[in-house]
């Protein structure tokens, strides 16, 4: 779907591949959901990651947790990011295919803005139809405690940051929001981990934060739609990022 949806946006300026860690055959709910939203297809195939073994991307994209968990670090990968969404063949709902599908689709907008950047200003698409959802088995977070965690300048961007990347480290999050201070950027991801929205992964003397994949549906979509809609607000804090110099190498990390 997402491979489908990219070369409908910018076939001109990349050129799209797609593959599984586990490739199965292609379900016909996801083409069915692909040709309501509009587009083509007829090129789409089942491929496995190993048929692209060697190769060099300047983009790698992992859609799904278990992917990103398999190898946190594609070989030859100029770039890479992690973003995690349900398996539509596991999600409840009336339409889950086309709801992944739309995700899908803001999410690929604000990739095109962030590195294309043009009109980051722009509004993302209105969803082809109404999402539907279920909390059913996922943290459920307090909601004045969940908007609270969004008033502070360093807390909100830091979600903003780490729904783009899907993952990131301390030591990142200081480059990307100008901070000196250690203490104090830890300090506020102590605070969003302790209300269930940003979970961590360490690793020797290094630690990870993502969003929770575990956080409940209408939280993620609230960071979701922030993200997507006002990624001008980022725009300096993802670009003091990229060139950042010594950043953690995710290839020790795989597993």
């Amino acid at each position: 779907m997402a491979e489908a949806l990219l070369r409908s946006k910018a076939a001109d300026q990349f050129e799209v591949f797609s593959a599984g860690t586990q490739p199965e055959e292609i379900d016909v709910r996801a083409i069915e959901a692909i040709q309501k939203f509009g587009v083509d297809t007829s090129h789409l195939a089942s491929k496995s990651v190993q048929h692209f073994a060697g190769q060099n991307f300047d983009y790698v994209i992992t859609l799904c947790d278990k992917a990103n968990t398999e190898c946190r670090s594609f070989p030859g990968a100029g770039k890479q990011l992690a973003w995690d969404f349900p398996d539509p063949k596991t999600r409840k709902g009336n339409h889950p295919f086309s709801s992944t599908l739309t995700e899908l689709n803001n999410r690929l907008s604000m990739f095109l803005l962030v590195e294309n950047k043009v009109s980051a200003t722009a509004k993302i698409e209105a969803p082809t139809e109404e999402l539907q959802s279920t909390d059913e088995g996922l943290v459920d977070v307090d909601p004045i405690t969940f908007y609270k965690c969004l008033t502070d300048d360093i807390r909100l961007k830091t979600l903003m940051l780490t729904h783009y990347h899907g993952e990131l480290c301390v030591c990142e999050l200081m480059q990307a929001l100008d901070e000196d201070s250690q203490p104090k950027v830890s300090r506020n991801l102590a605070l969003l981990k302790k209300a269930n929205i940003l979970s961590d992964r360490k690793h020797g003397q290094w630690v990870f934060y993502r969003i929770n994949p575990s956080l409940a549906l209408w939280a993620k979509s609230v960071i979701a739609q922030t993200t997507e809609n006002n990624i001008a607000l980022i725009l300096p804090n993802l670009e003091r990022l990229d060139s950042m110099k010594n950043r953690p190498d995710k290839a020790s990390f795989c597993r």
